[in-house]
Parts: C-alpha cells; structure tokens; sequence
C-alpha cells in the first residue's frame, strides 16, 4: 500500500531468569516458584531442601539455602537457552535422565549436593562434549 509507513519491528531478548529472581546479591524464592509455576513446598523438594527452609525468612537468607537456590538459577539459565523457556527448563531439570550420572535427574543431583558436577557437565555439553 503507497503511503503506509511501516515501522521495523523490534525483537526483544527475553530477560534472563537470574535478573527476575535475584535481588540484592538474594535469590527470592517467591519469585522463582512463581516463575516455575509451583509452590515453594514444591520448589523446596525440587532443591532437595526441607519446606521449612523457604518459608521461615531466616532460614531461606541463609548461605546453604541461598547458594542451593543460586546453583539451580544457574542451571536452568543455562538450560533454557537450548530448551526454549524457563518452564521447559525446569522441566528438563525435573525429568530428564542424565546417562553420564546412572540416569539421574539434574534435580536428584542438586538434591544430593552435586550441583557442581551438573553445571560442569553442561558445560562440557555447551562446548560440543556428549552427554
């Protein structure tokens, strides 16, 4: 059509999950269940955490609790780049059997205190490594 001026559509990254969660050096775990779409009973077991631990305010500003939060951000961060959303990140993080860990879930991993060993094998998978 002559006249009609069209304006260039602008493509807007979404924001990473780690700047919708985090605030003041805190990961909220309000925030990140609301984020996933679950509660914090149901976040706190994803974690490997007791409920109580979200939602007594001293214990979820705790260093144990907030580097277990930090460390599943993290993850999910990472993930969600090759799975397409948060929520099909947290999916993956739930369910997905990992052979390089007896087909264990990045969530049992995390659950067991090896979040580590997780982020270093997405690494290695971001580079070209297999699982």
């Amino acid at each position: 059509m002559r006249g009609v001026m069209s304006s260039p559509i602008e493509i807007v990254p979404p924001v990473p999950l780690y700047e919708r969660v985090i605030q003041n050096d805190r990961v909220l775990s309000n925030a990140l269940a609301q984020t996933l779409h679950v509660t914090k009973s149901e976040l706190a077991a994803a974690i490997g955490l007791s409920a109580d631990s979200l939602r007594k305010r001293e214990r979820e500003r705790s260093g144990p609790t907030q580097r277990r939060m930090r460390d599943v951000v993290e993850i999910l961060n990472r993930v969600s780049h090759w799975t397409g959303s948060d929520m099909q990140a947290y999916a993956w993080y739930r369910s997905e059997p990992l052979p390089a860990f007896g087909q264990r879930t990045a969530s049992d991993l995390v659950a067991e205190g090896l979040a580590d060993a997780v982020k270093t094998h997405l690494s290695r998978i971001a580079v070209g490594g297999f699982a």
